[in-house]
């Protein structure tokens, strides 16, 4: 009986669609998320995509806390309902990739911060069962750093790294503070500032301050032309998200304020070829972001609650800016002239909006599509390395033309230069100049000291909605 029910089991991994194929837990990011929610509806938004990629992440928090916008009450309870509505929908979603936990795994993670604002939550016998949390998973035997995600304010976290700091013994806290990885969505708490400067070793994301206008993350939702406004119009969220994609869509609500502003803080984790979560500075789906000691900006709309800002005491992972060409020009062309793009950090973000609204809206279709009727992303591949070293002056070869789809779709290929990001930011000649080609010819600058060139491969398919993956080619060139 064993020896069949194994040869059962075998039969059908074997069935399982090509695309099914999920990310090795190892190789999975871990997550634990703060959410202010009740304080907007983009939380809820935010939770619900965020779901939808849970096979892909390893999601080991849902903690619900305060922030400047919600300073007396926390709000578990609606975790637990966008939960219970992901649960309806994850057999169908097991159709299309394995890996997705159940919903009372999910709810097990379901923790709560205390109902205090900022630093008022911090501090002896201000433990609370999400602070207590956050140690416990940063002391799992895992040697894979904890991601952070932050929407609303930090004090549950500050708590968690305030009492490791009064019990653990130097060394020992020391570890665990260089296992975290800390996005925040702002400051939404005088926390965060804290944090930053007691806890020098904690790798810190955020576009800091009070203030919203000038921050990376408004490139999830800003409306401004050439953005791609539609993309996150109410009838696009409507058509994709809410309506006729089973209970989890039902649960994202209309949006007030702006969609989903604490999306970003988990984007640059999704496994899609172009993330890095390492390197903030290479770009991806949540934004990019350099390494330096920002200066204070000037808030427009700072809320009057809102603690005095203090200049930042050491360089944290903050806001870059981006040029974007328009969407036909994937390829650096070799003229020089005309108008240059403006540089913008919401830019970082928003370039790739269409790729990864179209990611979300095919995964709501899993929530109730079969396998067939459902699209899903292609498999680029590389016939060469993904770091080359070419001499300066010659000409080398990208190329991709091993790339598949699960679905058998047809595919367009884009391969583009990421001036920002490489140490080489010039224009870049081309043996061959197309830009739907799998196979690109570029030649190599001249130097006179190595320098690093990030080129990018899009591969989408022409399936409904059309979905893209990456593969990042770093160039050395050498003189």
């Amino acid at each position: 009986m064993k020896h069949i029910l194994c040869l059962i089991a075998l039969c059908l991994l074997a069935s399982l669609p090509s695309s099914s194929h999920g990310q090795s837990p190892k190789n999975k990011q871990r997550v634990l998320i703060l959410t202010d929610i009740e304080n907007e509806p983009d939380d809820s938004e935010s939770l619900v995509r965020l779901l939808t990629y849970a096979n892909q992440l390893d999601i080991e928090g849902l903690v619900a806390t305060t922030s400047i916008h919600l300073q007396k009450r926390v709000a578990p309870e609606t975790i637990h309902r966008i939960v219970d509505a992901y649960g309806k929908v994850q057999p169908n979603l097991l159709k299309h990739e394995p890996g997705y936990p159940t919903a009372q795994a999910l709810k097990a993670l379901i923790k709560k911060g205390l109902p205090v604002y900022g630093m008022g939550g911090v501090g002896d016998g201000k433990d609370s069962e999400g602070s207590s949390w956050i140690i416990r998973q940063l002391e799992k035997p895992d040697s894979r750093p904890l991601w952070v995600s932050a929407w609303g304010g930090v004090n549950t976290l500050a708590q968690a790294l305030w009492t490791i700091q009064k019990s653990r013994a130097p060394e020992q806290a020391e570890q665990l503070y260089r296992k975290l990885r800390v996005y925040t969505i702002s400051d939404q708490d005088d926390s965060g500032p804290w944090i930053r400067k007691t806890f020098p070793s904690v790798f810190y994301v955020v576009s800091p301050g009070y203030g919203y206008e000038f921050a990376t993350w408004r490139g999830i939702n800003t409306n401004e032309p050439g953005t791609r406004p539609e993309y996150v119009s109410d009838a696009w969220l409507a058509e994709n998200i809410q309506q006729g994609h089973g209970p989890l869509g039902a649960m994202y609500p209309d949006v007030a304020f702006g969609m989903e502003g604490d999306t970003p803080s988990f984007l640059n984790l999704i496994p899609n070829g172009l993330n890095a979560p390492e390197h903030p500075d290479w770009g991806g789906w949540g934004g990019r972001y350099v390494l330096q000691q920002p200066r204070l900006v000037p808030s427009r709309n700072k809320p009057a609650s809102a603690p005095a800002e203090e200049p930042e005491t050491r360089p944290i992972w903050t806001n870059a800016a981006d040029s974007v060409l328009t969407p036909r020009t994937f390829m650096t062309t070799p003229s020089t002239s005309g108008p240059k793009p403006a540089k913008s950090t919401m830019a970082t973000i928003w370039r790739w909006r269409t790729e990864f609204q179209n990611d979300f809206a095919a995964r709501m279709d899993w929530c109730t599509k079969s396998y067939k009727e459902a699209n899903h992303p292609p498999v680029p591949r590389l016939s060469h390395p993904e770091n080359l070293t070419v001499k300066s002056g010659e000409m080398f070869y990208l190329r991709a033309s091993d790339s598949t789809d699960p679905d058998g779709d047809s595919m367009s290929f884009r391969w583009m230069q990421y001036p920002e990001v490489g140490t080489y930011q010039g224009v870049i000649l081309y043996e061959n100049f197309v830009t739907n080609i799998y196979e690109a010819r570029p030649i190599a600058p001249k130097v006179t000291s190595p320098q690093t060139i990030h080129f990018i491969l899009k591969v989408t398919d022409k399936g409904t909605p059309a979905l893209t993956r990456y593969k990042r080619v770093i160039v050395t060139v050498v003189p």
